[in-house]
């Protein structure tokens, strides 16, 4: 099977059990943006295990890997149409839970924020600061596909991309504190 159709040449692709749209519709932005956070939390993996000063700890990669295996289940609903008729309503509230879960377990381990961070620090954590922001980026375009969209997405895409957006920063965090590269912390400008 080739890897090109060209049935998109002329700025259209199709929707999974749906029709063809424009590649600027709101529903392929919103896939595509949370396509763009998985190939980050790619970066931020495999940046890791080439670095030879720099390790993410074993269950940090190991959570990626789940979420970035989670955020193709999501990115396959937001392509459908009509998830609920066609399966593809992958994303649940145990998911959800579990993202609270590791934000708890992680967050315990860090010294309390008292002031606004830079997101810097180690290459790692840098990735992890980016892929919040594509995070974010991605859970803003959802909010704007689910306005036009009523009552069609599950909610839970938008709590999972939130929760995930946190759990991203506590990550960016914990990599620092785990490499000894403290926060550091935002200085207003005069």
């Amino acid at each position: 099977m080739k890897i090109y159709t060209k049935n998109g040449d002329a700025g259209e692709t199709g929707l999974f059990a749906g029709p063809r749209v424009r590649k600027d519709d709101l529903r392929i932005e919103a896939y595509g943006t949370v396509d763009e956070l998985n190939a980050v939390l790619g970066l931020a993996r495999s940046h890791s295990t080439v670095a030879a000063r720099e390790k993410l700890p074993v269950e940090i990669d190991a959570l990626l890997t789940g979420i970035q295996h989670t955020l193709f289940d999501l990115g396959s609903e937001l392509a459908t149409p009509d998830p609920k008729s066609r399966g593809t309503n992958f994303v649940t509230a145990k998911q959800i839970e579990s993202l609270e879960q590791a934000i708890d377990r992680f967050e315990s381990q860090l010294p309390p924020l008292k002031n606004f961070i830079l997101p810097s620090g180690t290459p790692g954590a840098a990735w992890l600061h980016l892929a919040r922001t594509v995070c974010r980026r991605a859970e803003r375009r959802v909010v704007t596909l689910t306005q036009r969209e009523t009552g069609k997405l599950s909610p839970e895409i938008l709590i999972y991309l939130n929760r995930l957006s946190d759990l991203l920063f506590v990550l960016a965090r914990a990599v620092n504190q785990s490499a000894g590269q403290p926060d550091v912390q935002w200085q207003k400008t005069r």
